[in-house]
């Protein structure tokens, strides 16, 4: 399904979740590459939005922004975006835990 038919909307991040969507509606492979490969691709965007903070904040100390809103908004999907993959990382965790306690 092609969301942005639907909402006749042409926003990159409406393309992009459409193709997402598509791709894993047409996609059946829950192999362990795939989750992987999904995990990096989360901890690379997580680092990409820490960067960005890192940016307004030299910004806003140097002067070169007086636009707190940015930093504000910067911070907030920064932090969410490290709370989210810390999340992850703990669930790995836990469920390789117990895979390492079967008893084979």
């Amino acid at each position: 399904m092609d969301i942005t038919n639907i909402l006749n909307i042409g926003s990159e991040p409406v393309a992009r979740a459409a193709a997402n969507a598509s791709t894993r509606t047409e996609s059946t492979d829950d192999s362990f590459t795939s989750l992987f490969n999904s995990m990096l691709s989360n901890v690379n965007e997580t680092n990409n939005l820490l960067h960005k903070e890192e940016e307004e904040e030299i910004k806003f100390a140097l002067g070169l922004s007086e636009n707190t809103h940015d930093l504000a908004i910067a911070s907030a999907k920064a932090s969410t975006a490290l709370s989210y993959t810390v999340a992850l990382r703990d669930k790995f965790i836990e469920a390789y835990k117990e895979l390492m306690q079967i008893q084979v």
